[in-house]
């Protein structure tokens, strides 16, 4: 099975409570103004991957101290078989599980497969951002985002307490911002 993604990063505390792996899936359909990521929306773009390729990375994250794996976007619900097959692979190395969704918890329960995703899922962050209500904390992009705990492995004080952004550079030199409000950066020459 193959998994369309925008990217990934390895080693993230500003995508959930810890340190976390993220993966950034390719396509939305979903349209909200002012998103912060409308490079991942286009659904022939990122990159193709299998489930074996990601899971060796998780597994090789997972060893050097990443304790869970957080799905972003695009639209994690979108591509709900390969997203259900990456969190068992999570799930199988004994990692936590968190997805950032677009679509409200009621409507991810109507979608094909979105039961299955939610199953495996220890954090859900769900409704679509509203640019006008914007709130970038807390894992929230806007206020009427819903942080849900699916389980007893978080509390929302440890969810809530994630940091709003972070800059990492690479050893190759790429800077990466991520978070629901990353530092923007600004170039002198």
């Amino acid at each position: 099975m193959k998994l369309r993604i925008h990217d990934f990063e390895t080693r993230s505390r500003a995508n959930g409570p810890g340190i976390r792996f993220v993966v950034w899936m390719q396509g939305c359909t979903l349209g909200c103004a002012g998103c912060f990521n409308p490079t991942t929306h286009d659904t022939s773009g990122g990159r193709e991957l299998t489930i074996p390729e990601l899971a060796g990375h998780l597994r090789t994250a997972r060893d050097s101290g990443t304790a869970g794996l957080s799905l972003s976007g695009g639209e994690p619900l979108q591509q709900p078989a390969a997203a259900a097959a990456l969190l068992d692979a999570a799930r199988a190395l004994g990692m936590s599980t968190l997805a950032f969704s677009g679509y409200t918890h009621d409507e991810i329960v109507a979608l094909p497969g979105g039961a299955d995703v939610l199953a495996r899922l220890d954090v859900l962050i769900d409704g679509r951002y509203v640019a006008s209500d914007r709130l970038a904390t807390g894992l929230r992009g806007s206020a009427n985002q819903r942080i849900r705990l699916l389980t007893d492995r978080y509390s929302l004080a440890d969810v809530e307490a994630t940091p709003v952004g972070e800059v990492r550079i690479s050893p190759t030199g790429e800077v990466v911002l991520t978070g629901v409000d990353p530092l923007k950066l600004k170039v002198l020459r």
